[in-house]
């Protein structure tokens, strides 16, 4: 990410819009101060509350590209309550929840917000976008922008070619088994993940590929699943490559005008104007619920898929093991053994859908810490369960 200077924010921060126009004055004085030479991962608390429904409106961290909407809505209807058997409001605090979304059978049965923030706010994605990201590579397949999955990423990334990723597919990029050699420790200021997106690019090449291509093999492509915010990002630029399109307007053209989505989105872009495709898509709950309910409908517009015949089934089921029973890896979702998957991010933002349930639950927080699988990770995981619960209770049939 670009190194905060705060002069002349006031200014860039009123093209972000109603993001920035709902912070109190405690939280404009909190970006006003922000460091100047420490990423996300090292905020204090405050700092991330303020900072994570605005990030579009400060373009001094990042620019950001617009991802259009259209003029219809798809409409979110109200619909009874579920009855869930948590305390949601003990939940919601120790969670440190912005935005909750669920939505069964197509109907809201239940919607709240907190920190200050509401249904016109928009909240960052973190990496919710990787399956986003990953769902652009279908509908490029599918409009034959990409040939295989089973091609070579350097049969699209020509800065790549001469590096460890030579021996790479793109579909295991998709899953994450590259067998390259990455660190993704969040607490690790000297981690990659938080060092290659203010890696500077050598001449001529994007900003990713050009640290990606200095990475070493440590396993046999396709043999070893590793975590990679890196790889979604290479992903972003081989889509961008094949199909001659930023990120953000293939989205838009694919997606978010023609499903109908209600607000405009944006998308961080990296120093070499890429979006950053593992992270960054601001946009506000009940739209990433509706991103729910697009995978959930098949992916289809007017009826045709987007996407290739069985992607999503292919998507959304473990492709990889990550070394948790009854979970898994797909094409950028994680995924569970009972049909439900995933789209998650650090500090608790999260997309989860039950296809057999006909449910999805929006999320987005500010969890203390960036990931925490045995607290509150473990805690969103319980709820998940309960939701589903409450569903089956709901939808079984009435005692005689």
């Amino acid at each position: 990410m670009k190194k905060w200077i705060i002069g002349g924010l006031v200014a860039i921060a009123a093209a972000g819009g109603v993001t920035y126009a709902m912070l109190d004055d405690d939280q404009r004085a909190l970006l006003a101060n922000m460091p100047t030479d420490r990423n996300v991962l090292f905020w204090s608390t405050e700092q991330r509350d303020a900072a994570f429904r605005s990030l579009d409106a400060i373009s001094i961290l990042a620019d950001a590209r617009v991802i259009e909407a259209g003029d219809s809505v798809y409409p979110l209807p109200a619909g009874e309550p579920l009855a869930i058997d948590t305390d949601i409001d003990a939940y919601m605090d120790s969670q440190r929840t912005a935005a909750l979304v669920i939505v069964h059978d197509g109907k809201v049965v239940f919607e709240k917000y907190g920190l200050g923030f509401d249904a016109d706010g928009k909240w960052t994605s973190f990496s919710v976008a990787k399956s986003l990201t990953s769902t652009m590579v279908g509908a490029a397949v599918k409009d034959g922008a990409i040939r295989s999955l089973d091609d070579k990423v350097t049969d699209y990334i020509a800065g790549l070619k001469g590096s460890a990723y030579d021996d790479v597919t793109v579909r295991q990029l998709l899953t994450m088994t590259s067998g390259v050699k990455w660190n993704e420790d969040y607490t690790d200021p000297n981690s990659d993940v938080a060092l290659f997106n203010e890696h500077q690019p050598e001449d001529g090449l994007d900003v990713t590929v050009s640290y990606m291509r200095t990475l070493p093999r440590e396993a046999p492509a396709g043999e070893k699943w590793v975590y990679k915010t890196g790889e979604t990002n290479l992903i972003g630029v081989l889509v961008s490559e094949a199909t001659g399109k930023p990120l953000a307007e293939y989205l838009s053209e694919k997606v978010w005008k023609p499903f109908g989505m209600q607000q405009d989105a944006t998308w961080l872009l990296g120093a070499t104007d890429h979006e950053i495709s593992g992270c960054c898509i601001q946009a506000s709950t009940r739209d990433f619920a509706r991103f729910g309910l697009f995978m959930l409908g098949g992916a289809q517009i007017d009826g045709v898929s987007i996407l290739p015949e069985g992607w999503i089934a292919d998507a959304t089921t473990k492709q990889a093991p990550i070394g948790i029973d009854g979970r898994g890896y797909g094409y950028q979702w994680w995924t569970n053994d009972d049909g439900s998957y995933a789209a998650q991010g650090i500090f608790g933002q999260g997309i989860f859908i039950d296809p057999a349930r006909k449910l999805v639950i929006a999320s987005n927080s500010n969890w203390p810490t960036a990931t925490d699988y045995d607290g509150v990770g473990a805690e969103r995981e319980r709820f998940y369960k309960s939701v589903q619960a409450a569903v089956d209770k709901a939808s079984a049939p009435a005692a005689e």
